[in-house]
């Protein structure tokens, strides 16, 4: 017994260190931005020594990418949003509850991430390492929306779809530079972005729109 509440203390302190360096790094990158936001520079406002960062996190590229994953899933972390978001889609009973969470989560997540997103565009431009991380978040996107698209598939109301085809018109409805486009360039309020989101969702997958 003793063992395993050793254990759980060190893994909550391992866990601790670990929000405090992504949160220092958050901070940094806000501030002064990826390019000059060092290893060093986060290690000293998370009041760790650089070897822990690589340790607990990563290179820095590693450390941006954990600062994504901390900003989409918000107060749920340091759950990660399949985990949560699988639970939310296990919970509804139709294909048209499909799109209204669906709506939801977007008009939740998009402006948790739009600041850092726009540090990983600004960084992939010159950051051989961040333009990887990039590319390969949007994939990781669209492969979770098939996951979605699955359990769309077995939901009343929806329409007949290839899975790739659902998955590819989440994916392009809820990027976050249409968030972008909408609403900061546009002008739309969140709430307008929100129920298009919906209805063009319930167009889109469910049988009678």
């Amino acid at each position: 017994m003793t063992s395993v509440k050793r254990e759980s203390r060190h893994d909550r302190r391992v866990e601790e260190t670990r929000a405090a360096i992504i949160e220092a790094a958050d901070m940094l990158f806000a501030r002064v931005g990826y390019a000059r936001t060092t290893i060093g520079d986060i290690a000293d406002e998370a009041g760790v020594v650089v070897q822990t960062i690589y340790n607990a996190v990563g290179p820095k590229s590693t450390v941006l990418s954990a600062v994504v994953d901390r900003a989409a899933a918000g107060p749920l972390a340091p759950r990660s949003v399949p985990t949560f978001m699988a639970e939310r889609t296990g919970q509804l009973t139709d294909a048209a509850s499909m799109a209204e969470m669906l709506a939801d989560w977007f008009a939740e997540v998009q402006p948790r991430v739009v600041g850092i997103n726009r540090v990983i565009r600004e960084a992939a431009a010159t950051d051989p390492a961040v333009a990887k991380i990039e590319v390969a978040r949007a994939s990781q996107r669209l492969h979770n929306y098939g996951m979605a698209a699955d359990a769309l598939a077995g939901l009343p109301g929806a329409r007949d779809l290839p899975r790739e085809e659902v998955a590819a018109t989440i994916w392009s409805v809820g990027h976050p530079q249409t968030y972008v486009q909408l609403t900061e360039v546009e002008g739309w309020s969140p709430g307008r972005y929100r129920d298009w989101v919906a209805r063009t969702l319930a167009d889109a997958l469910v049988a009678g729109g």
